[in-house]
């Protein structure tokens, strides 16, 4: 019962974010909300993250179903360091999780996160993998800088973040999958291009892909070693 419940609950958040948001505006909105959560200031991701991170991940409107069943559904773009430094195209993502508790509803959240090692964004590479289980995850810190962080989290593969109704915080997506978008990816390239092989910079940009990278490369230069 409570597996079909998640299978119900996640298709319907499917429906809805694929009938409301195209895949080019949402990459738009990808930029959009990384840039905000940037200007943030003293409330945002400490900027020597960004520097330090190997990739980085944007999920805009990341759906939470409520009452019995919690079930958690997005759909976002991934950018990782190329060999000079700079970020890559950005590649369509989905991050899908479920969880059991009371909810009074359903709410919008964006999400960000950073992959903080290279297994972490092998991870990413590969066809799908669990947060948690094939890479550590850890809520990520805010603020302007991580001096007073624990190790823990210093340590983990992925650090992600969430923004709902203008508070933004570090959140644990402990449990949660993500796995290529193909569909974002053949709407924004065409054909049978893959997420690794944007990620890798063996594609062209096209000019719906104008929105995230500039802005990652904007705040993040070349990476920074820990």
């Amino acid at each position: 019962m409570k597996v079909t419940a998640i299978t119900l609950m996640l298709a319907g958040l499917s429906t809805t974010l694929l009938g409301d948001n195209s895949d080019v505006d949402r990459l738009k909105t990808s930029g959009e909300v990384l840039q905000e959560i940037m200007n943030a200031r003293d409330k945002g991701i400490p900027s020597d993250l960004l520097h330090k991170a190997y990739c980085a991940v944007v999920i805009p409107n990341l759906l939470k179903g409520g009452f019995i069943v919690s079930a958690k559904y997005g759909r976002g773009y991934a950018s990782c360091r190329k060999a000079d430094g700079g970020w890559s195209d950005p590649a369509g993502m989905r991050i899908e999780g479920a969880g059991f508790g009371l909810q009074a509803g359903g709410s919008a959240t964006d999400l960000v996160l950073l992959v903080m090692s290279k297994r972490g964004m092998n991870g990413m590479l590969a066809s799908k993998f669990t947060l948690g289980g094939e890479a550590s995850a850890a809520a990520g810190p805010v603020g302007r800088d991580t001096t007073a962080q624990t190790d823990a989290t210093m340590r983990a593969d992925i650090l992600s973040w969430s923004r709902s109704r203008g508070v933004f915080a570090g959140v644990s997506l402990q449990g949660g999958t993500l796995r290529p978008d193909n569909d974002a990816n053949r709407a924004i390239y065409g054909g049978g291009v893959t997420s690794a092989e944007i990620l890798r910079n063996e594609v062209n940009r096209p000019v719906a892909a104008n929105d995230l990278t500039p802005a990652l490369n904007r705040y993040a230069g070349p990476r920074q070693e820990k």
